[in-house]
Parts: C-alpha cells; sequence; structure tokens
C-alpha cells in the first residue's frame, strides 16, 4: 500500500524560547520535517508520520491517538495537536483542553492516498487487549 500524505506542523516560538530547542522538539517526532520561519512560529511540511507511529507504538497510546485524529477528521484529512514541552522529550502528549503557556504544535494531515481512515489505521491502528490488531495491508 502506498501512503502519500502532506502534514503540515507549525510550532510557535515564545520571546522566551530559542527557536532552534523548539526546531528540535519537532524533529524528535517528526524527523523529516522542512521549515519556514515565521514571526512568532515553525511553520513546516513533512510527508511522513513515521517516527510519530513508532513513538505511539512504543508509548502504547494507540487508542489514545486514535481518539484524537477521530475528533478532527473528515474527507481530506485529520488535525491534532501536542504538547511542546512533551515534544522536547522526545514524548507525544496530546493537547486536549487549554493551550499550554508555551503554545501547542499543532498538525494538519491531508491524506492523497489512500484515504483518511486507511491512514490512521496505519499511523494509528486498532487495537484488542492494548495490543495493534494484525490487519492485512495487501488487500
Amino acid at each position: 500500500m502506498i501512503y502519500r500524505i502532506d502534514a503540515r506542523v507549525v510550532a510557535p516560538v515564545r520571546d522566551t524560547e530559542v527557536t532552534a530547542r523548539v526546531e528540535d522538539a519537532v524533529r524528535n517526532l517528526f524527523p523529516n520535517v522542512e521549515f519556514e520561519r515565521r514571526e512568532a512560529a515553525l511553520v513546516g511540511t513533512t510527508h511522513s508520520l513515521e517516527r510519530f507511529s513508532e513513538r505511539l507504538h512504543e508509548q502504547e497510546i494507540l487508542d489514545t491517538a486514535r481518539r484524537e485524529f477521530g475528533k478532527h477528521a473528515d474527507t481530506d484529512g485529520f488535525s491534532f495537536a501536542l504538547k511542546k514541552q512533551a515534544a522536547f522529550k522526545s514524548t507525544i502528549n496530546f493537547a486536549v483542553g487549554n493551550p499550554d503557556e508555551l503554545g501547542d504544535i499543532e498538525i494538519h494531515v491531508t491524506v492523497h492516498e489512500p484515504d483518511v481512515e486507511s491512514y490512521i489505521d496505519y499511523v494509528a491502528p486498532p487495537t484488542e487487549d492494548g495490543k495493534p490488531v494484525d490487519f492485512d495491508d495487501s488487500a
């Protein structure tokens, strides 16, 4: 199965923060992101969520990820936000509720191929008893 996506990553940079450190925090989860510096933010694009998916599996938070993706999904893609402080430690912590004072990292994924549901299943597969359910992706 070929997956083709564009993910836009927006990470606010506060006056008290070092831009390079914020860039490193984002790259911990999205190593292939290409950034443009804007006035108060880093705006980047990546075409892979491989490392992010690996961390979801390692942290065993696939169900949480699926819930977050589903909350902000439509026929074109899905969005989610992450806590910047956790990203500094290569940890995924979804931003829910009040935004963090440092600002949350916002990600919007546009899925070109195959479809949004299939891509979510690929990044964060359904689970049974907390373990990913193997699905046949050769169909």
